[in-house]
């Protein structure tokens, strides 16, 4: 029986491709197991789309989803007030591809990240505020049947890799 694989943010495995040069590293046994197994497919949507890192902090504008940017009903702006939606939907479909050529049907993704934040996104006033809203990668994963959790869900990723 072949294993599952997760689709998983570059950041959450340790590299620094974050906008900062950061990383969100997530150490947990879950994801050492699932390295070993070989399921992690990593990626930073954002570098993949042509971004560099470092690069300018980028956000949803106030209101809005993911799924809004999909649609060309909201924006991906830069603090610097520069739109940058082409290039977050093109990363959101290329992650998409990735995913579905690994045979992904899972993802773990970066919360707050205008990609792939599942359960909050920054306000879009570059304030740190927060709320509730899925970023542009989430939201069309989300639509091809790819189930989206955030690091701080990795048990629950478990019990549905489990029940899969």
């Amino acid at each position: 029986m072949a294993m599952d694989k997760i689709l998983v943010s570059a950041c959450i495995i340790g590299r620094p491709v974050r906008f900062n040069e950061t990383d969100n590293l997530v150490e947990h046994p879950l994801m050492e197991k699932w390295r070993n197994e070989g399921r992690l497919v990593p990626l930073c949507p954002e570098v993949t789309a042509g971004f560099s890192t470092p690069r300018a902090p980028a956000e949803i504008e106030p209101g809005s989803l993911g799924s809004e940017v999909l649609d060309g009903i909201a924006g991906v702006f830069e603090d610097n007030g520069t739109e940058v939606s082409k290039e977050f939907i093109l990363g959101a479909e290329l992650a998409l591809e990735t995913a579905q050529k690994a045979g992904c049907q899972f993802a773990l993704l970066t919360d707050g990240s205008p990609s792939c934040g599942s359960t909050y996104q920054y306000s879009g006033k570059f304030d740190m505020g927060t709320r509730e809203g899925d970023g542009v990668v989430a939201a069309l994963l989300a639509r091809n049947g790819i189930q989206v959790f955030s690091e701080d869900r990795i048990e629950q990723l478990e019990a549905a890799l489990a029940e899969n």
